[in-house]
């Protein structure tokens, strides 16, 4: 029987694995891990992580993700639920939605889709869909001070 000390340390390995799709590489099906995940290649299906997803400039995603964090610099098609940080970098393209805590968009990313941050992300777990949102509407004019 392991102690809880073992059961720590067992939990933490398995968070800090990391998993790695190269480039070229097209997987058909859901992927659903514990520890970080790069991606190069493409995948037609969901992509779930409990720790940090990176996809890299020659990914292509054709389905959902969901994770702590994520870094995106290709292109994803479906809905982001990222609980922490997303960073959109410049070459990332999204057609979809997208809930996470705080978002950052480098110049050059393409977005098509609404946005909700902050508080609506305390349920991305629970599915609770009565969380106001803020909605990004990009002909929308922002003043900067």
């Amino acid at each position: 029987m392991l102690t809880s000390k073992e059961q720590k340390r067992v939990a933490e390995e398995i968070s800090n694995s990391s998993n790695t799709i190269g480039k070229g590489t097209v997987l058909e099906g859901n992927i659903e891990t514990y520890g970080n995940i790069r991606i190069e290649g493409k995948v037609i299906g969901n992509v779930k992580s409990k720790s940090k997803v990176a996809l890299g400039n020659s990914s292509n995603i054709q389905g959902n993700i969901t994770a702590q964090n994520a870094d995106i610099e290709g292109e994803v098609k479906g809905k982001i639920e990222i609980s922490e940080l997303l960073v959109l970098k410049a070459t990332a393209i999204i057609n979809g939605d997208i809930v996470t805590g705080k978002l950052v968009v480098e110049p050059g990313a393409v977005f098509n889709g609404s946005c909700r941050m902050g508080a609506a992300v305390k349920d991305i777990k629970t599915g609770d869909a009565s969380l106001p949102s803020r909605s990004f509407n990009p002909t929308q004019e922002v003043k900067v001070n």
